[in-house]
């Protein structure tokens, strides 16, 4: 393995972990702590009263809350102070989306506002589009959203039908129909991408569309499981006319608007999971020390202990990854906010964007579901609030391309950058294959506090090189048609990251971050183990089967801890505290 300090996307996977501290929201400081309290009072006394309205689609409020959280600074965390913004750093921007996510429906709202509208005009609009829109969106008196997907091309983003032609005078038509478009019902500009046809060429390209411009309109509300709050509809373009300047980035180049967008959208998603998984967390423990059974609050049980532990670690690990995460694009960035820069940071962490979203819309899934389960028959109730929260968090593993497509995304990014040169993934494969297949002496016992989990980590890392490597070498460029293998290979990547990223922030704390730490590492490796198994028998058989599995059984050979004293004991904290304990 390699030591290196560079903070490159992906890098971590065949670096040892750094010695220097990562970002974790216990190194905030007054400032960002500063904009979380304004954006929580802003969640507490006027979103979260507003929640039934909202829910009865009363959009006059919703443009209200929007504009509000525009004079608060809340939607300009991202934006230069020359287009009414505040300035300020990604963990500010973190901080912010955890509050929001207290309220799932205008976390939706919000989100589109900012990582969706704000975003692109922020890494692709030129200056003039930037004083025309910016100031509006960031202000909150225009209010945005993002058409991509279609009825027919939902994560195949480049199969849009909608057309675009262009006319002598520069300017354009654009027809076809967009679905799901989160504010669609009042939303005042839309980042729409459809194909310029020119020559039998098909360009997909993004545009600013004002619903103002004649043939623009919006169809009906959806009805939807979840997320009752929001607004979402279809969005129609009837020979609507759009003008020459309002091409966002370049003609044909739309797929980087698309995708990079999306990358923040990622990000930005998993900040509101881990804020929503909070109250959620927060939700379970009160009642579970409220109800009674037996004589005694269901908060003694020790199935319960284990729930309320359970969705405690897994928002740690997300929460974790999320700062982390955080802070190296603020360290590439050095405090620019020019166009190329932020584009540049975006694509730079695009696997950990992936791995975040998908991490985070699965943790808070199953903190929805035990609370549900903690309430009992309360919880399948609308007298309760898990019954909404059940029902509101199922579209993150949609929002922002499946968990599916993001699967296959992580490991297709490693392996990408790994062939073009720009991470050296194939070297440390093959000069790590002779080492894992070689038996090797057991390294002395250590009495350093973590120096298990150390050892657990680097032999994940290991693990995690040996099934990738062993599919380049078994499949070549035909591994994008083993989806089955990726998605494994995927698992076992985000549970390393997950893993580094405990590991490294309960270093620097003690007590329960150390516990949450050696359950989730303890429980990863099992994971990590047997996602391997799988992988190396879809690849080989046979003696080189065996002598593949003997050396992931020596690789992941170590002493488990006693996750249920230690679950007990996290689960005994969040009571305490009546909510997240960390």
């Amino acid at each position: 393995m390699t030591t290196a300090t560079a903070a490159r996307g992906g890098s971590w996977l065949i670096e040892d972990a750094p010695s220097t501290p990562v970002f974790t929201p216990e190194r905030l400081s007054d400032e960002h702590r500063l904009i979380g309290q304004t954006a929580d009072e802003f969640m507490t006394n006027e979103v979260i009263p507003a929640i039934d309205k909202l829910e009865q689609k009363d959009w006059a409020l919703a443009r209200q809350l929007v504009k509000r959280a525009g004079e608060l600074g809340l939607l300009g965390t991202d934006a230069p102070e020359a287009f009414g913004g505040v300035e300020l750093d990604k963990v500010s921007s973190i901080v912010v989306g955890e509050a929001m996510g207290r309220a799932a429906s205008f976390a939706t709202t919000f989100g589109a506002q900012t990582g969706l509208a704000v975003t692109p005009l922020l890494c692709f609009g030129t200056e003039e589009q930037k004083a025309k829109y910016l100031t509006g969106l960031v202000g909150g008196e225009t209010v945005g959203a993002y058409a991509l997907s279609e009825s027919g091309s939902g994560s195949d983003a480049l199969g849009a039908k909608a057309r675009a032609t262009r006319h002598a005078d520069g300017s354009f038509t654009l027809n076809g129909e967009k679905m799901w478009i989160t504010n669609g019902g009042f939303a005042d500009l839309f980042i729409v991408f459809a194909k310029v046809i020119e020559g039998g060429d098909e360009k997909f390209t993004a545009f600013l569309v004002e619903r103002t411009f004649p043939g623009v309109s919006n169809g009906k509300e959806e009805h939807k499981m979840g997320l009752h709050g929001s607004s979402t509809t279809p969005l129609i373009l009837q020979d609507a006319k759009v003008p020459a300047g309002n091409v966002l980035g370049d003609i044909g180049k739309g797929h980087k608007v698309a995708f990079n967008v999306l990358n923040y959208g990622r990000f930005k998603l998993a900040a509101m999971s881990s804020g929503g998984a909070k109250t959620i967390i927060a939700d379970a423990a009160k009642y579970a020390v409220q109800r009674k059974q037996f004589g005694q609050p269901i908060a003694s049980f020790g199935a319960i202990k284990h729930k309320l532990a359970e969705m405690a670690i897994r928002e740690f690990a997300v929460e974790s990854m999320l700062y982390r995460t955080a802070g190296l694009i603020d360290d590439l960035l050095q405090g620019s906010h020019a166009n190329d820069a932020m584009l540049g940071a975006l694509e730079e962490f695009a696997i950990e964007a992936s791995i975040l979203k998908v991490a985070g819309s699965e943790m808070i899934d199953y903190a929805v579901d035990e609370n549900v389960q903690i309430h009992g028959g309360n919880g399948f109730v609308r007298d309760y609030t898990a019954e909404r929260a059940y029902r509101d968090a199922r579209v993150n593993r949609i929002f922002e391309g499946t968990n599916e497509i993001n699967r296959l995304l992580i490991p297709g990014m490693l392996i990408r950058r790994a062939l073009k040169g720009g991470l050296p993934l194939i070297p440390a494969a093959k000069k790590l294959q002779d080492e894992i297949l070689t038996p090797s002496m057991p390294e002395p016992p250590s009495d350093e506090p973590l120096e298990s989990e150390r050892r657990t980590l680097a032999a994940m890392k290991k693990t995690a090189l040996m099934v990738l490597g062993t599919a380049m070498q078994t499949y070549g460029e035909k591994l994008t048609d083993q989806q089955e293998l990726l998605t494994l290979a995927a698992d076992i990547i985000m549970d390393v990251y997950a893993a580094e990223s405990v590991l490294l922030r309960a270093t620097a704390q003690r007590g329960l971050h150390r516990a949450a730490a050696q359950v989730y590492i303890s429980d990863a490796a099992g994971r990590v183990e047997l996602a391997a198994r799988s992988a190396l028998a879809a690849m080989s058989d046979g003696d080189t089967l065996r002598t593949m599995l003997a050396a992931l059984r020596r690789l992941l050979k170590s002493t488990p801890a006693n996750t249920v004293a230690l679950r007990r004991e996290i689960a005994d904290a969040t009571v305490n505290r009546m909510g997240y304990p960390f």
